[in-house]
């Protein structure tokens, strides 16, 4: 055969390997036994790796992604640093939160839904730059783009706003798609996305104007509401102004920028940490990033001005008192931080897994994360030798039966007896039993 033969005289067993691997199958050009399920290979991820290579690739240029945007900011001379996972107050982001109870000191913590104010209290220590890539927590709907445990970056630079920030922005993904890809294109689904810059950018109002022909500039929440209806957006009286543009925007405007687009200057009312327009007060100096129809980051000049900024967190408590259960608490302490003075700031956050997902052509984010969080597996309780007997079955049938399919009694009496009192005999001789074959209407007893 010319095959390279190995000839063993001893040989040591490793490990043991009970359960044997799908042994993928190809004829005529198509694929047999493929561990292809979804489910099953976000549940055995282990078992995925080794049946599918080119999904471990994805986690891999994963690994580039992480390598390269660390990179790009340690050359920039910024500096990567940790904060806490459990924190009193869960600040930084609009989201409802993970409880739960520290035993030693009797208090309630949450699960960090972003680890913005603390990096900007880092800014107030004399730091220039900070970063750091954090494990959040949201305690929301999972779907195709939403996990409840996800991994983001966030940057914070002093004396930089966010004009500066959309440019650093724009450098840093161009940068992060050739390391990952070897080009600055990428395809997603039917989209070929560019991620060399610059980036087009467009304000929030001209965009929603562009896209349902309404200005918000200047408009009542009440008037807001009645247009968002009219739009046929499903709003309530417990959303604010700046929720209801929101859900205007989310549902007529973000589906329509494919390529990698600033959406800029965002109302106040949306933006309780973000500083306030140096041309509009009605505006702030913000910006979200879109590619796809999603938003992958989020940057501001940030708020340093301790007045304003307890004024914005108070008008976040009447929202929640309102219903609002995403309005974002007042934490104390880092008001008394910005109180000693943060300089001009502009930070940056990027949803890591999103981005992953549009540089390896992926729509659903448990495809890029290892153990992505799943509903609990049912598991069928496997009945007892005694269950059979207790149905007038023989101990000495119950393998074949259970070979056959039928491990719950229900799932017996959901069969048809004339079809199990034929199977029977072919199990019989299949498993080489010696025991005599029941009659047909000891079969069909068991039924009763």
């Amino acid at each position: 055969t010319e095959a390279i033969a190995v000839h063993v005289e001893e040989f040591t067993v490793l490990s043991k390997s009970l359960r044997p691997l799908p042994v993928v199958k190809s004829a005529e050009g198509k694929t047999f036994d493929a561990f292809t399920d979804p489910e099953q290979r976000y549940r055995m991820r282990y078992v995925d790796l080794i049946v599918n290579p080119s999904n471990k690739d994805i986690f891999i240029k994963r690994t580039k992604l992480f390598n390269a945007m660390r990179q790009f900011f340690n050359d920039a001379g910024y500096m990567e640093v940790e904060t806490p996972v459990l924190q009193s107050i869960p600040g930084g982001a609009a989201a409802r939160p993970f409880i739960t109870h520290h035993n030693a000191l009797d208090i309630p913590l949450y699960l960090r839904i972003a680890n913005e104010l603390y990096l900007k209290r880092l800014i107030v220590g004399g730091f220039d730059g900070v970063y750091e890539f954090s494990k959040n927590f949201r305690n929301e709907g999972m779907d195709r783009t939403h996990n409840p445990e996800f991994t983001a970056m966030e940057i914070y630079v002093a004396y930089k706003d966010y004009n500066w920030m959309m440019n650093f922005t724009e450098r840093l993904l161009e940068h992060c798609a050739l390391a990952v890809n070897g080009t600055t294109e990428a395809t997603f689904g039917e989209h070929k996305i560019d991620f060399r810059a610059p980036y087009k950018r467009i304000s929030m109002t001209d965009s929603i104007k562009e896209f349902t022909g309404f200005d918000i500039t200047g408009k009542s929440e009440e008037e807001i509401r009645i247009a968002a209806k009219g739009m046929g957006i499903d709003v309530n009286e417990t959303m604010g102004k700046g929720k209801l543009i929101d859900e205007i925007f989310g549902a007529k405007c973000e589906g329509n920028y494919i390529q990698p687009t600033f959406i800029t200057d965002y109302p106040k009312e949306m933006s309780p940490l973000t500083k306030k327009h140096r041309d509009n007060p009605d505006l702030t100096e913000r910006f979200e990033l879109m590619v796809c129809g999603k938003e992958i980051a989020n940057a501001y000049s940030e708020l340093n001005d301790p007045i304003d900024q307890r004024e914005r967190f108070e008008d976040q408590l009447r929202l929640s008192e309102k219903g609002d259960d995403e309005a974002m608490f007042i934490d104390q302490d880092f008001l008394r931080s910005l109180e000693y003075g943060m300089p001009p700031t502009s930070g940056l956050g990027i949803g890591m897994d999103r981005l992953i997902m549009f540089l390896t052509d992926n729509a659903s984010i448990q495809e890029v994360l290892f153990f992505p969080q799943m509903r609990p597996e049912k598991v069928v309780k496997v009945a007892e030798v005694k269950d059979y007997e207790e149905q007038g079955i023989p101990a000495a049938w119950v393998p074949a039966l259970q070979k056959m399919g039928f491990t719950t009694i229900e799932a017996l009496k959901e069969a048809n007896p004339n079809k199990v009192f034929n199977d029977l005999g072919g199990m019989r001789k299949k498993l080489k039993l010696d025991i005599n074959m029941p009659t047909k209407d000891e079969v069909f007893a068991w039924f009763n």
